[in-house]
């Protein structure tokens, strides 16, 4: 009892604690007098080991503490492999995307496909799809910690969920993007020494890490390099390394909080720098999180907790685990947990901020009545959406709470978003002769083949697998004595030591069917459509938008001829293919006379947009 009082203690303790780390860093930082500090951090203010630390948290959030292990635990390896997609897709933004818009002074990175396309419409159907995905994330980022706070301390989900929201609403006013980025700092270093701390000891329970190996690999948890082509299977070698390229691409690449992050340093060459060190950063927090669920399920591999019904979801394998093994240690479970919390407290801050700056410049700022507000109030509005931006998310997690784990709810948000997304940014820097005609078309069809895909997979409701689990091994010294057996009939021979809670005892259901593609009718294209996996969602988005787009923009051409682009807006390595290419080049006038070619001047419309009211804007180059 009185470790459990230590916890709570502790638990208030922190999350006092990361109050005070916020109003610290919000007296000593540097004054917001601008939207420019609140939305991209004092250049300088922000060290280079604190910026890693938050790319990579906000890109693996608060799952690859909880999500990776039950994962690992209860499904195996397969998601493992998203490690290869991930690790790609850094250099791919550092030679693709940073090079184009890096130097345009641009506050929101969705006003690049504005000055691309000289279209409102594309612009705003970018930034909606981000809007989307990123309320679609951060209520799964909400929710996880909810998990744990209701394993430990029986918290209900509605109201963590309603409490994390709130108190995020609160730090979202009282700071901007640098108490984001420092919190994020701390919490990660906080996550990395409790993970490791779990895996020591699980060594040291389970006899070493060599026979930790030995038992996930006789086990089967261990199915590395599974390159079975079948896409209706949930995850393979190719689907994970693919899917995720197309995932992180999309994130790294065309999300503003990511990009927001890039225009808070100092110069292009510090961007590349980070991106490259956060390669080996995120595979160090990536792989951790799988070790610690290794090390669970050797310990718990005869003698499976949700099998006997002492949890209910899968992702709480990971708190019961510390509940039960870590008793000994009064306070841990208390750090864990508070770590969960501001953890997904710094993750929603900061992504509150990047919605809240894209739905100001892209949405509410082009209202009449809005244009020309002073800085001061343009700060003032940017929070209020902060507020409501926050209210729609505790929504969404509300809707997560139901789902089947949050890796799944995770990856089926981002893949099913990220595919038009990276395509029109794709159509805008290599595909010089597409117009906003073909970019507007090749969203909306992305996004409308997309969603119907995902409502019929959803809506054919398909049996959950998992791979076996075993009870053989359960007896009365399984777990620690303060936890209760879940067959409260049979207590108090649990308490004399005369029941050995086997398999054939509790008569529990034996094991759960492994993982296996679902077939489908042959001929039957819609049912073959809806049994694609997830992961090949953003695959398919991005295909389908420059796909579309393409032909679209050609189609058009046709008949109205446009202005070519400027080439400053293109990707150097499209303009190089460009002149390679034989015949006369094309520049056509708005008037649809030829003319020769030039670059022509970006819009007053977009130009008074793009211009920046502090110097805190001018995002430094090097070349």
């Amino acid at each position: 009892m009185q470790s459990i009082i230590f916890d709570y203690v502790v638990f208030l303790l922190l999350i006092g604690l990361s109050f005070a780390v916020l109003i610290y860093s919000k007296i000593s930082g540097p004054k917001e007098q601008t939207k420019a500090d609140y939305v991209f951090a004092s250049k300088g203010s922000v060290s280079m080991g604190a910026m890693l630390l938050s790319i990579a948290r906000g890109f693996l959030g608060v799952k690859v503490f909880l999500g990776y292990p039950s994962e690992f635990y209860y499904r195996g390896s397969g998601m493992w492999e998203t490690l290869y997609g991930m690790s790609l897709a850094f250099p791919l933004v550092l030679y693709f995307f940073l090079p184009v818009y890096f130097n345009l002074g641009i506050t929101s990175v969705y006003q690049y496909l504005d000055m691309r396309f000289k279209s409102r419409l594309v612009r705003r159907l970018a930034s909606a799809t981000y809007f989307i995905r990123s309320v679609l994330n951060l209520g799964v980022t909400v929710f996880t910690p909810c998990v744990a706070l209701k394993t430990v301390m029986g918290l209900p989900y509605w109201f963590s969920i309603v409490l994390i929201t709130s108190i995020a609403i609160v730090f979202t006013l009282l700071g901007g993007l640098r108490s984001a980025i420092l919190a994020d700092a701390v919490q990660s270093l906080v996550m990395i020494g409790c993970s490791v701390v779990i895996i020591v000891h699980g060594f040291f329970i389970a006899k070493g890490p060599l026979n930790v190996f030995n038992v996930t690999k006789e086990r089967d948890r261990l199915d590395f390099f599974n390159l079975d082509m079948d896409p209706t299977i949930r995850v393979s070698t190719i689907s994970a390394t693919l899917g995720q390229l197309f995932m992180s691409l999309s994130m790294f690449g065309c999300q503003q909080n990511f990009v927001q992050r890039y225009f808070s340093m100092d110069s292009q060459k510090q961007v590349e720098k980070a991106l490259w060190l956060t390669i080996p950063l995120m595979i160090f927090l990536f792989s951790l999180s799988w070790i610690v669920g290794m090390v669970i399920f050797t310990v718990y591999a005869d003698c499976d907790p949700r099998a006997l019904g002492y949890i209910s979801e899968i992702d709480e394998i990971v708190p019961f685990y510390i509940g039960d093994k870590f008793f000994f240690l009064p306070g841990f479970m208390g750090l864990v947990l508070a770590s969960l919390f501001n953890s997904g407290l710094s993750i929603l801050v900061s992504n509150l901020n990047s919605l809240s700056t894209v739905a100001w410049e892209d949405f509410i700022s082009q209202i009449p009545i809005f244009k020309n507000t002073s800085e001061k109030n343009q700060l003032r509005c940017i929070k209020i959406i902060s507020v409501i931006s926050g209210f729609i998310v505790m929504g969404i997690a509300f809707i997560v709470a139901h789902s089947s784990g949050v890796i799944d709810a995770s990856q089926l948000m981002t893949s099913a978003t990220s595919g038009p997304l990276l395509g029109v940014f794709v159509l805008a820097m290599f595909f010089p002769s597409t117009n906003w005609k073909g970019a507007a078309a090749g969203m909306i069809a992305s996004h409308l083949i997309t969603l119907f895909v995902v409502i019929g997979s959803l809506s054919n409701a398909k049996e959950i697998n998992y791979l076996p689990v075993s009870t053989d091994g359960c007896t009365n010294t399984t777990f620690s004595s303060h936890i209760e057996p879940f067959f409260e009939q049979q207590y108090e021979l649990y308490k004399t030591g005369s029941l050995n809670r086997t398999y054939a005892d509790l008569g529990v259901s034996s094991v759960q069917s492994a993982p296996g593609a679902q077939s489908s009718t042959t001929g039957d294209i819609l049912t073959a459509l809806y049994s694609i996996t997830y992961m090949y969602y953003s695959l398919m988005g991005t295909f389908v938008t420059v796909f579309v787009g393409v032909i679209v923009s050609y189609v058009t051409d046709l008949w109205n001829k446009e202005e070519t682009t400027s080439d400053e807006l293109l990707h150097p390595m499209s303009l190089k293919v460009k002149s390679m290419c034989t015949g006369e080049k094309r520049c056509y006038a708005t008037d649809g006379k030829r003319t020769s070619p030039t670059t022509l001047p970006i819009t007053n419309e977009v130009q008074s947009t793009a211009s920046l009211s502090s110097a805190a804007f001018t995002v430094a180059h090097s070349s």
